[in-house]
């Protein structure tokens, strides 16, 4: 336990160094962390703290998905839910495959290919959240941004739940309508679920003015949310953002108040703060990961995969962008240009790979490219976009 303590201890104090240093650099601090893990990693500096998809899962991203949907205000997301929902759900898929078929196209057998393609599909809320906090990013544009990066967790898990089982099970594979059978169930049953939980910690706040009280109970329905629903095999991402939203939305509920004024406020900066901490251990420990990772074998094929990945992107961004032009929730070119350029690739993809079993062909090959996609991700696309928004008129000059 002691030696838990001063690993978690150690993190945070690099953690924070790290935050001062990139404020003053003008760094965005998710890079300043990814460097610097990597620079003490390869000075042999062990946190003893690995990387592991239960870290991720059960302790990350519960934190950043819960706090990034209690902010997100329910009134302005009404309108521009339909362009959301398309690019989280058709825009997802259309990714992975494109993914897909340029990774097979590479050599890759198929069930390598698919499973690599629904993993690198979504875009990660965890490097979106921070990269729009890094720049400042307000308004409308933020809330489509993390919105649409959400939503698309949850159909991304599904389709790497069902690429998997497919590349190991295809003589069992499900006929079409119980794949969508078992698709609607996941998310359906996440939603369910993560609005069971906000519904009853919402109650048991109702009865409470304790400003602590009612933070303990966002805390229960966050992870409780997430860790009942995959128990349950159903979406822990919608389960989590469910309850998000529900309980950053509560006081449109019939008009009333469930959670007292102090006890909004503090919930508000105590989540903000769960996020800082989550975002710094996660990324730090991406970094320390990274720098012992032999990525020369797969150079060209990683480049090619990242070629694949944004061209993904951009496939899922401006066609289905375009449905919606005369539409009152149209997305304006600038903004899809964010939305492209702004799908950063993180934790999530990291977790989901490394999940993967050690029977799938090539299982090592996806886990390697996944860190290097993820590593370009964070560091070009994470430095590039200051400039990027700036010169999209985002950010003054």
């Amino acid at each position: 336990m002691d030696d838990t303590l001063k690993r978690i201890v150690g993190v945070l104090a690099v953690a924070m160094i790290v935050a001062l240093m990139a404020r003053r650099l003008k760094l965005p601090y998710t890079v300043g962390l990814l460097i610097v893990g990597a620079i003490l990693s390869l000075s042999k500096l062990d946190f003893g703290l690995p990387l592991t998809h239960d870290l991720i899962f059960d302790m990350i991203l519960p934190p950043l998905l819960f706090e990034a949907a209690l902010t997100i205000p329910w009134v302005e997301l009404r309108r521009d839910i339909l362009p959301i929902l398309f690019l989280s759900t058709l825009g997802t898929f259309l990714s992975a495959v494109v993914v897909a078929f340029g990774t097979s196209w590479l050599g890759w057998p198929t069930p390598a290919a698919l499973v690599f393609g629904a993993l690198i599909a979504a875009t990660d809320p965890v490097a979106i959240i921070a990269m729009l906090k890094d720049n400042g990013i307000k308004g409308r544009l933020r809330l489509i941004v993390e919105s649409e990066s959400l939503f698309n967790d949850g159909m991304a898990a599904v389709l790497f739940v069902m690429a998997l089982a497919w590349s190991q099970f295809a003589e069992t594979m499900q006929t079409s309508f119980q794949m969508i059978v078992s698709l609607l169930t996941i998310v359906a049953g996440g939603i369910a679920i993560g609005a069971a939980c906000g519904v009853a910690a919402l109650i048991l706040a109702w009865r409470s003015f304790e400003h602590l009280v009612e933070a303990a109970l966002t805390v229960v329905a966050a992870y409780g949310s997430f860790l009942v629903a995959e128990d349950v095999h159903v979406s822990g991402v919608l389960a989590t953002v469910t309850t998000g939203l529900l309980m950053g939305n509560a006081h449109l509920l019939r008009g009333k108040r469930f959670l007292s004024p102090r006890g909004q406020e503090f919930i508000l900066g105590f989540w903000d703060f769960a996020a800082f901490l989550a975002n710094s251990v996660v990324f730090l420990l991406i970094g320390t990961t990274i720098a012992t990772m032999t990525f020369q074998p797969y150079g060209l094929f990683l480049l090619a995969s990242v070629v694949f990945v944004l061209l993904g992107r951009g496939l899922a961004v401006y066609p289905l962008c375009l449905l919606f032009l005369r539409a009152r929730a149209a997305i304006s070119l600038r903004e899809q240009h964010v939305l492209w350029w702004g799908g950063l690739r993180g934790a999530l993809a990291l977790a989901l790979a490394l999940v993967i079993p050690p029977t799938l062909p090539l299982r090592q090959e996806i886990v390697i490219v996944t860190f290097g996609v993820v590593a370009f991700s964070i560091v070009v696309q994470g430095l590039t976009m200051p400039l990027f928004l700036r010169r999209l008129g985002f950010l003054p000059k």
